[in-house]
């Protein structure tokens, strides 16, 4: 969760605290550079209050939704819900949230020691190793959805022999392991970082960082970020091209309105995704021509991985918001009884969304 990489120091340089001598990265994207204001500048309350209470207000929020959608997934299917493609995908995502929230306290727990590290060299590469792996995995899954939602809509019919639970589950599997492939830098790098004072804070130490960070931040861009985007918005534009010049006949409406509702939900995680990440892409790329930055650039930064990590507690407002059938397995997930009444309602919005299609073709 907290990686850390020195600034290179001038012999002449004076710090006054341990944070001031580094660039602490804390964050899902591995080269994720988490930056301290200098003490001098009289910044303790954001460095030892603000933040950590930013960031405790995600986890805590972020754990309870995640929690809530895997509790409401798992529920109302009684433990059958990878016999679903979409839930599938759905779980995952939430389960790599999940694990990533877990983790934060301890990164809460350095921004309030002001970057000092407690724990121990094992645990500091476990809690970076997760950190890591949760934002390589997310990225992964969500190409997969926009790849399942691709073939759902573009080929519903040729792509009935991929669009297995079966092979979900397999693809899962391998998103899980290419994941702890691509963070190999991580299990080689990840170790206690030695501060003045005789203290040491958690991160990534690499060999020869006048070079390796160029590379590092480069790796992690287009591996986590870029590619993926290309990836996803391909899809998801012939996905509404798809959409907007076909038409359904009337027999398949429903499947068609269910394919529209379960895609507009894949969008809407996917651009949450990204509008969350880009900014703090745009400033990692930005820092690597930066020598010191200046203390707007530190809010910037710091501002732009509060979003990234907001990230993990949004989906579940996502899903309440624009997934019908999530709601549904909410409420029947806490009510049980109220099962005949949503299926009705669920029946006549159906209804109001056919004749709605059917009038606009």
């Amino acid at each position: 969760m907290t990686m850390t990489a020195c600034w290179s120091v001038r012999e002449n340089a004076s710090f006054s605290s341990p944070a001031d001598s580094c660039k602490s990265q804390s964050g899902p994207g591995y080269s994720q550079l988490f930056i301290w204001p200098p003490r001098r500048t009289g910044n303790v309350s954001y460095i030892n209050i603000i933040m950590p209470s930013v960031f405790g207000t995600i986890c805590l929020l972020g754990i309870i939704g995640n929690s809530t959608v895997i509790f409401a997934v798992v529920k109302k299917s009684k433990l059958h819900w990878c016999s679903n493609v979409p839930d599938i995908f759905i779980i995952n995502l939430s389960v790599v949230d999940l694990l990533f929230l877990l983790g934060m306290p301890f990164m809460i727990h350095q921004l309030m020691g002001n970057g000092v590290w407690h724990f121990g060299e094992t645990m500091c590469t476990l809690i970076t190793a997760m950190d890591a792996n949760s934002q390589f995995t997310s990225t992964y899954i969500l190409t997969a959805m926009a790849i399942d939602r691709y073939l759902a809509t573009v080929h519903p019919i040729s792509s009935t022999k991929f669009r297995k639970p079966s092979v979900a589950t397999l693809v899962i599997c391998l998103l899980w392991a290419l994941s702890f492939i691509s963070i190999t830098p991580v299990w080689l790098y990840a170790r206690l970082i030695p501060f003045p004072g005789g203290t040491v804070g958690c991160g990534i130490r690499l060999p020869n960082p006048d070079t390796d960070l160029y590379w590092f931040t480069l790796y992690q861009f287009f591996l986590a970020f870029a590619l993926p985007f290309v990836v996803i918005t391909a899809a998801y534009v012939r996905i509404l091209q798809r959409m907007m010049s076909s038409v359904a006949p009337a027999s398949q409406r429903s499947i068609r309105l269910r394919t529209k509702r379960v895609t507009r939900t894949a969008i809407a995680i996917c651009l949450v995704f990204f509008v969350c990440w880009a900014p703090y892409y745009v400033l990692q790329l930005t820092q690597l021509s930066i020598s010191r930055p200046t203390l707007t650039f530190v809010y910037l930064y710091n501002a732009a991985i509060s979003l990234g990590y907001a990230n993990s507690c949004l989906n579940p407002f996502v899903y309440i918001v624009l997934c019908e059938t999530f709601r549904k397995r909410l409420v029947l997930s806490v009510k049980p009884a109220a099962q005949g009444q949503l299926r009705a309602i669920s029946n006549a919005q159906t209804a109001d969304e056919e004749r709605t299609e059917s009038k606009g073709t």
